[in-house]
Parts: structure tokens; C-alpha cells; sequence
């Protein structure tokens, strides 16, 4: 931790305040009041005051905003009553700082000008310095300060799903040219990981000395690859950001979508928290990953559609399967989904509170 960034006073008030929440404890593995909840996405188009705020304004340049950024953290606090707020940001948000071509799309997803396909391409990817995101510094210190005794999560996208956006120039159902080059050229994927590496970490430093409690690596498309390509070409990467922060002490996340067969070794990589999503039971989930671990998860986001006795019947299948874990975050198993009824959320928070209650 660099001495000119160390936490204000009040910053460490606001963290002492959070350290004892539940959703902290449930973190460490100790013992909770409640399972903790919240929900990945839960700032975002679920909410009718979320679209009004964000009504003319980009994506890129709402999370450059730290007024913006502020609000659209607080509101599903303020209205869902969850146990933690997630920083309103997007995985992409580091390379657009430090200058690479992209954009985000309605629509589509965040779209780079220039793919990286070579050598020579990678040097868009220069390092990351807390004076190219002084904005995200200053929503943190809003937001800690807002939040009280409420942690405040911060996060980041994992090498393997930033160089995923990198080198297909965009979303992509099959990863062709991702593939390509991890198998076609070793060398230069494992290059091209390891600057991503860095750069995540340095983003995440940023997050935790402006006051984060806790921070979740993204890596949404992992779940592609299989157990041993992960392991030789993937994890190195991701253990690296793991091992940058943990100087911090702060609870480190991992979540990945469809890596049921990748379980253990997300765990493996670093993680203090492991998310799993919805296909995998959490009870199989601990069998797989093993002792040492919280995890996070794990209902079907579009379960929240159904007529609430499904909702509840469902949930409280996820709750039995994590009654032997060592700790166990409530999440759904992947991001809210853009047309949920915002007022099946603050039921569902509620409902796991009340059934869980010590």
C-alpha cells in the first residue's frame, strides 16, 4: 500500500463501521445474524430511478461521473435494503482509461476499434495509475461516506474476459480468435494476460485504498474453456490479482458464469469467496471447491419472474443447500436481468432475512 494513498481517518471510521456487517462475516466464515444478500447488477435497468438518471448519458461517461456513480450505487441500497452496495461501473472501464479505442454499445457490448492480434497491438495496454481514474477515487470516497456501516464492493473484469473483449473486438458467442491465439501463440496470450493482470490489480488497489471492503474479479467468460486450459493458460493471470491485493486483507470474490467444472480451481486461484451460478446446487458446489471458502449464490436470475410462492420455494432450496457451508453470501447465480420487477428483489431480500434470521 503506497503511503501517499493510505486511508483518510474517516474512511477508516466508515470501514471499522462495515467490518462487523453480516455480509463481511459471512465473508470470513464467522458466524452471522443473517445470511447476507445482494445482487450482482442490482444498480442497474431493473430500476425505474435508474433509467431516469441515466436518461441521455453513455454508459462510459456515467461511470466517469462520481455524481452518477453515487447514485445509481445507493439506490437499490436504499431501496432493496440489501447488505452490500457493488460500485456502478463496467469491466471495460480501466482500458478505456488508460486510452484504448472503445466503446460501449446499446445493444451490443463494449466494441474495441482495433483488436489485438499481434505483438505489436499490445502496446495499447500501457499501465494503469490512480491519476487515470481519479474519478473512480472520488465516487469511492462519496460513496464510503454515504454507505456508513453498508460495505461498499469493488470490481474489476478478469484477465481472461478483458483479453476475451481485446482480441475478439467485441462479445462473442464461440471465442474463436480468443482460442486462437491461446493455443496458436502461447506466448504472446501469456504476455497479453499478464499486462491485463497488472492493470486489473492496479485498478483494484485503487477501489481498496479508496475505501472498498471487499472486491469480485468478473470473469464472465470463463466459463468457455475447460479445467485444463484454465489451469495452464488462465489461472496464472487471475492468481496474480488475487495475490496483488492481498496485502489489503480485504475479502477477495471470484465469479464466473457456466464454470461448474471449473469450481475448484476458482477457488484455487485466490479467492476468498467463490460465486457459483445457478446450474451447479451450492451443497455440490462446497464438495467440489473444498474447506477454506465462503461462497456466493445461487438462484436463477429468471426465477424472479415466476409467481412469488416459486420464488420462495426456490430460495429456500438454495438456502438448505448452503446450511452446512462454512459461510454463504445470498446472490443470484449470475446479474439481474434488465426486465425483473424490482419489487420481487426487495421481496426476495426480506424473505432471506426472515428465514434466516439467528
Amino acid at each position: 500500500m503506497s503511503a501517499n494513498s493510505r486511508p483518510t481517518s474517516q474512511q477508516q471510521t466508515d470501514r471499522t463501521a462495515a467490518h462487523d456487517s453480516a455480509f463481511l462475516r459471512a465473508c470470513r466464515r464467522e458466524p452471522v445474524p443473517h445470511t447476507p444478500v445482494w445482487f450482482m447488477r442490482q444498480a442497474g435497468r431493473s430500476l425505474p430511478e435508474y433509467r431516469k438518471v441515466r436518461e441521455g448519458t453513455a454508459m462510459l461517461e456515467s461511470c466517469m461521473r462520481p455524481d452518477l456513480v453515487t447514485e445509481i450505487t445507493l439506490q437499490p441500497v436504499r431501496r432493496h435494503n440489501v447488505d452490500a452496495a457493488i460500485y456502478f461501473s463496467d469491466i471495460v472501464v480501466p482500458l478505456k482509461a488508460i486510452g484504448v479505442d472503445l466503446d460501449i454499445k446499446p445493444g451490443v457490448g463494449p466494441v474495441v476499434e482495433h483488436p489485438i492480434r499481434s505483438r505489436a497491438d499490445l502496446e495499447q495496454l500501457r499501465p494503469l495509475t490512480p491519476d487515470d481514474v481519479k474519478y473512480v477515487t472520488e465516487a469511492m470516497g462519496m460513496l464510503v461516506g454515504e454507505l456508513g456501516a453498508t460495505p461498499l464492493i469493488g470490481f474489476a473484469g478478469a484477465p481472461f474476459t478483458l483479453a476475451s473483449y481485446l482480441v475478439e473486438g467485441g462479445p462473442s458467442r464461440n471465442h474463436e480468435h480468443t482460442k486462437a491465439l491461446m493455443y496458436g501463440d502461447p506466448e504472446l496470450w501469456a504476455d497479453l494476460l499478464d499486462r491485463l493482470a497488472d492493470i486489473t490489480a492496479a485498478f483494484l488497489k485503487v477501489q481498496i485504498e479508496a475505501g472498498a471492503s471487499a472486491v469480485q474479479l468478473f470473469d464472465s467468460w470463463v466459463g468457455a474453456l475447460a479445467p485444463a486450459d484454465y489451469r495452464s493458460s488462465v489461472m496464472p493471470a487471475s492468481t496474480k490479482v488475487f495475490e496483488a491485493v492481498a496485502e489489503y486483507g480485504v475479502p477477495r470474490i471470484h465469479f464466473g458464469v457456466g464454470t461448474g467444472e471449473l469450481l475448484p480451481l476458482l477457488g484455487e486461484a485466490g479467492a476468498d469467496v467463490v460465486g457459483v451460478d445457478w446450474r451447479v446446487p451450492l451443497d455440490e458446489a462446497g464438495r467440489r471447491i473444498g474447506p477454506g471458502k465462503a461462497l456466493q449464490g445461487n438462484l436463477d436470475p429468471a426465477l424472479l419472474f415466476a409467481p412469488r410462492r416459486a420464488v420462495e420455494a426456490a430460495t429456500d432450496e438454495v438456502l438448505s443447500a448452503a446450511r452446512d457451508l462454512e459461510g454463504h453470501v445470498f446472490n443470484l447465480g449470475h446479474g439481474v436481468l434488465p426486465d425483473t420487477d424490482p419489487d420481487a428483489l426487495t421481496r426476495l431480500v426480506a424473505y432471506v432475512h426472515e428465514q434466516t434470521q439467528r
